[in-house]
């Protein structure tokens, strides 16, 4: 109860001018770069990280949290008006949301998505909120072979959720792992894989690894996508002009979707975002299929029923409060951008852990604060005052917007560093990223291995010096096995279950 009445408690810090600015402005960063096909929220923090470290850690967190909310729901903007998901999250709004823009419903249409991302962000906040240090609590019995189950289990979800494209999703988690043994050893002063380079004895600085990663990798493949840039474009020229209170969905249409489908979609997004790798776009999509299922006239989904927005919305923004129960309790982000704000986190020497709503309370409940205040307040506000200008958004000349972003990720990382061969890092893991990504390699695997890595080999061996080299250690402690029995349950209904059923279907068919 303590730490509920410091997240309420902390709401007072958005009373002070600065803090508030940075909150709002980070939430119409996440909403712009969410807007443009491409140019994620991710893509955003990425770039703006490096300014965390003029800011104080509070403020910092908490302008993290607001861009993250945004881009959960920003995507829905051209989700709707051109059918382009400007988020992976907003994919399953497109399939409702552009046949309503096609009917002149298109400010209806986001107005439905932002009353539903309302529900879903404020939802999720609050169930992280009050179970979070229960989880807390219940993570102290997991001990070293535990964390190293952990860690590996979340990584072997990560890979098996990219269902379709496991091999590559493998290969890239290989990648960021390898990456991330470069420099020192962490239990043994001895140089690994340096080839004699005396700048690489201090390793690869997550910084350059996230901008190079998200950011540079990004723009190449922008730039080499510049017809279909210009085909949005053409199409968002033609969208009617509309007013402001056409984004303000009727009572009797929120009625009609009933209370039960935004909690219900909420639910599912929340514990969907508990999972390592899941994301929004499985929460949205498992939300919306279960309103498809559950619906007296499933015929009418996919032809503009603004259930479906609902659905969809709500639970792609109740993964924001999902996502950072993993990575503020054991340190595993769940999901890109989590990952990232795991790094503001250690950068700023504050390590996650199943003591930190305790220890480091005073830090963390802004941060949930921030959340909660851009899911209830700046979602519908924003959406009402400059909805009108969003769906605009990607008129902007590309050429003068990704040269800008260019010089802000290249800037940036040297800013991060003050290194030279970290900011050519950040080229070299940007053309890295963007082969991977052109030969269909997911490279957040890359990044989350990258990241995990270095706990993920500081357990391992711990619970094999503390075993004497005893490999069933972690069949036989109890912590451990339960990780294990759980990673055997994912790989199977996600990896095994679901291509045999396929199988057998298209063999009878």
């Amino acid at each position: 109860m303590d730490f509920i009445y410091q997240v309420i408690g902390s709401f007072s810090l958005l009373l002070d001018p600065t803090v508030l600015f940075y909150v709002i402005a980070g939430f119409l960063v996440g909403t712009v770069f969410s807007a443009i096909p491409g140019l994620t929220a991710t893509l955003a923090l990425a770039l703006l990280l490096p300014l965390t470290y003029s800011l104080d850690v509070t403020t910092a967190l908490m302008a993290c949290a607001s861009i993250y909310m945004a881009g959960m729901c920003g995507g829905s903007i051209t989700a709707t008006t051109i059918n382009i998901p400007g988020a992976p999250s907003s994919m399953m709004t497109a399939l409702e949301g552009y046949p309503m823009q096609q009917r002149g419903e298109g400010p209806l249409a986001l107005g439905h998505a932002s009353f539903a991302s309302m529900i879903g962000g404020t939802f999720g906040a609050i169930l992280l909120v009050v179970l979070a240090p229960f989880i807390a609590d219940a993570s102290l019995l997991v001990q070293t072979t535990g964390k190293f189950s952990l860690i590996a289990f979340a990584l072997i979800v990560i890979v098996v959720a990219q269902r379709g494209n496991i091999r590559r999703a493998a290969i890239a988690t290989l990648l960021g792992l390898m990456l991330a043994t470069v420099g020192l050893d962490a239990m043994v002063p001895v140089a690994r894989f340096t080839f004699g380079s005396g700048e690489l004895a201090a390793g690869i600085d997550l910084m350059p690894v996230i901008i190079g990663t998200f950011a540079i990798s990004e723009l190449l493949t922008q730039v080499s996508q510049r017809d279909q840039a210009r085909q949005i474009r053409d199409q968002l020229k033609n969208v009617a002009r509309i007013r402001r209170r056409d984004f303000i969905p009727p009572l009797s249409g929120i009625r009609k979707i009933g209370a039960a489908c935004y909690l219900k979609s909420s639910t599912i997004g929340y514990l969907v975002g508990t999972l390592p790798g899941a994301g929004g776009s499985m929460g949205g999509f498992l939300a919306y299929v279960e309103a498809v299922r559950t619906s007296r006239t499933p015929e009418s989904f996919g032809k503009g029923n603004p259930k479906g927005i609902a659905a969809a919305e709500s639970a792609n923004n109740a993964v924001c409060g999902g996502a950072l129960v993993p990575m503020l309790t054991f340190g595993i982000p769940g999901d890109p951008i989590t990952a990232i704000v795991l790094g503001v986190l250690i950068i700023n020497g504050i390590q996650p852990g199943p003591q930190l709503m305790e220890s480091q309370a005073e830090l963390i409940a802004p941060m949930l604060a921030s959340l909660m205040f851009s899911a209830l307040i700046l979602i519908p506000l924003t959406m009402y005052l400059l909805g009108p200008y969003f769906i605009r958004i990607v008129t902007i000349r590309r050429d003068v917007l990704f040269a800008t972003i260019a010089l802000l990720a290249v800037v940036g990382s040297y800013v991060a560093t003050y290194s030279i061969f970290q900011m050519g890092m950040t080229m070299v893991m940007g053309i890295l990223a963007f082969y991977l990504r052109k030969h269909g390699f997911p490279v957040v695997t890359l990044l989350l291995g990258f990241i995990l890595g270095p706990n993920l080999e500081e357990y391992l061996r711990r619970a094999l010096t503390l075993s004497n080299g005893d490999p069933t250690t972690f069949f036989t402690q109890p912590d451990s096995l339960f990780f294990v029995v759980l990673t055997a349950v994912f790989v199977y209904f996600l990896a095994i279950r679901k291509p045999l059923q396929l199988k057998t279907s298209s063999e009878s068919g």
